[in-house]
């Protein structure tokens, strides 16, 4: 039987205090997401916020035509569904499971209930939302600005960032969407990677051989998003408890 995930596995959830999981824990949902499961559709009602242990969500933008852009990626480092403690009901994007795995979820009024205490969730959650803002700018730049290498690099090193483990299971049709190019172009960008012994790619698992290889065949969107992360979440690293948010150090927000 596999082992049901940890809590404690989602960082954010891991940095609060004993007090506030005491609040909050008793109320967590363990769900199973499925690749391509849709999390959030555009414009309807939602009801809860979801913390990935293991799996990994992109918000995407559906065009009219049918066309989509993933906009940024969410997995074990925060949250998904800010929309809620910012005071909307709905999203305009479209939340879809781009790695497989699990997530706690907790219902609407708990996390109201416990933003609106002003505390500890409050400060992590404002400070994950800034962080996903410099995500959400710098892939805008990138998407504009670089070549669709360099975009795939990207987005390789972002999902490693948000998984235990060096691969993900991806159809080169599916990585286009999440790009918003073509299928062929992903194609002829994989291959270059895997002739240079970046990765290794075969009936849609895609492994990560050489880490720091890919980090500097990336344009510099990925080390600008990681910095900024680091900094805004610095309960990442240590999993360290938050007792004083006063020592929280100030981030000024650098735009692309």
């Amino acid at each position: 039987m596999p082992v049901k995930p940890d809590p404690q596995q989602n960082h954010l959830l891991a940095a609060l205090s004993p007090d506030v999981q005491g609040r909050l824990f008793p109320y967590l949902e363990l769900v199973k997401l499925p690749l391509r499961g849709i999390m959030y559709e555009s414009g309807r009602s939602m009801r809860h916020v979801y913390f990935p242990t293991d799996s990994i969500v992109s918000l995407q933008y559906v065009m009219e035509s049918g066309a989509s852009t993933a906009i940024l990626v969410v997995g074990n480092e925060g949250l998904l569904g800010i929309t809620l403690f910012l005071g909307g009901e709905s999203t305009p994007s479209r939340s879809l499971v781009q790695s497989a795995g699990y997530a706690y979820r907790l219902p609407r009024p708990r996390v109201k209930a416990e933003f609106n205490r002003h505390g500890q969730l409050l400060v992590l959650m404002l400070r994950y939302t800034q962080a996903l803002i410099t995500q959400v700018a710098q892939t805008a730049v990138c998407n504009r600005h670089h070549t669709i290498d360099q975009q795939l690099c990207r987005w390789l090193l972002l999902s490693m960032d948000r998984l235990s483990h060096n691969h993900l299971t991806m159809t080169q049709e599916f990585i286009g969407h999440m790009l918003g190019v073509r299928r062929e172009g992903v194609t002829q960008a994989a291959l270059k990677l895997q002739q240079l012994g970046v990765i290794s790619y075969s009936r849609g698992l895609i492994k990560v051989l050489d880490r720091p290889k890919l980090e500097a065949l990336s344009c510099e969107c990925y080390a600008a998003v990681r910095k900024e992360t680091e900094l805004l979440l610095n309960y990442m690293p240590q999993r360290q408890v938050i007792t004083n948010t006063d020592s929280i150090p100030t981030v000024t927000l650098r735009t692309p």
